[in-house]
């Protein structure tokens, strides 16, 4: 209810939308919604969200699997130790560490910088993923990895060739939970950007809403139009999950 009455206030006028807030529009003004799509910088933003968001993915969950693997499958002094301080990580949001990462990110020069938003995002999404990860490797009997070894099957040739196959539903899981993270962070993307050609989408609505403050019914347009990219990967992303859930029981 509360997307449907976002969009139809979208097709209204601000003061339409303030004598009439719950009926249907007098007059659809799709120029509200026509006018954001013609804006190259609207695009833009869409296009700096999801780079980042695939940038982000990709380096978390190859270290995470990485990681997972070793503390999943290998047993070696100072394991459980590692795995602690990954799990401590849980515990600190990204809040506390905003001083030492700005001056961190501008010693190595990477403010205005997708790669200073990608990495920290990569490091604090590293202790649930690896968390995740580690948990489903460990499901996965020793004697397939000892069959893949008497056959030649090497420890990596073991990691990339069976056991990330066998991962999938995880590594959606995983996927899924750092590209949403990704899409809503405002305060990283607002901390690291001074360019605007940079902006993100939250980043986006906060400058549009702080531009067209008094015209609602515009923003809510606006709102309407940033969340349409989301809405429409959760709905693949759950069916990819479903099917990768399903395919993992048939085959277990």
């Amino acid at each position: 209810m509360p997307l449907v009455y976002a969009v139809i206030s979208g097709f209204k006028s601000t003061g339409e939308l303030t004598s009439n807030p719950f009926g249907l529009p007098e007059r659809w003004k799709a120029g509200n919604y026509t006018g954001i799509l013609g804006d190259g910088m609207f695009w833009r933003q869409i296009a700096n969200s999801a780079g980042m968001a695939l940038g982000t993915t990709v380096c978390t969950v190859a270290a995470s699997a990485m990681a997972a693997f070793a503390l999943a499958r290998y047993a070696f002094r100072g394991r459980e130790l590692f795995y602690m301080l990954f799990t401590i990580g849980l515990m600190f949001p990204f809040a506390v560490a905003v001083l030492p990462l700005f001056l961190l990110l501008r010693d190595f020069s990477l403010l205005d910088n997708p790669l200073g938003v990608i990495l920290p995002q990569a490091a604090f999404g590293l202790p649930m993923t690896i968390i995740i990860l580690r948990g489903f490797f460990r499901t996965v009997p020793a004697e397939i990895e000892e069959a893949a070894v008497m056959d030649g099957c090497g420890k990596f040739r073991f990691f990339w060739k069976i056991l990330l196959p066998m991962a999938r539903p995880a590594l959606g899981t995983v996927s899924v939970l750092a590209i949403v993270a990704s899409w809503n962070n405002f305060f990283l993307p607002l901390l690291v950007f001074n360019d605007p050609e940079w902006q993100t989408v939250p980043v986006g609505v906060q400058q549009f809403q702080g531009q067209y403050s008094t015209d609602y019914a515009l923003v809510l347009a606006y709102i309407v139009l940033a969340m349409v990219p989301a809405l429409a990967f959760y709905a693949v992303a759950e069916r990819q999950l479903i099917g990768g859930l399903t395919a993992g029981a048939t085959k277990g």
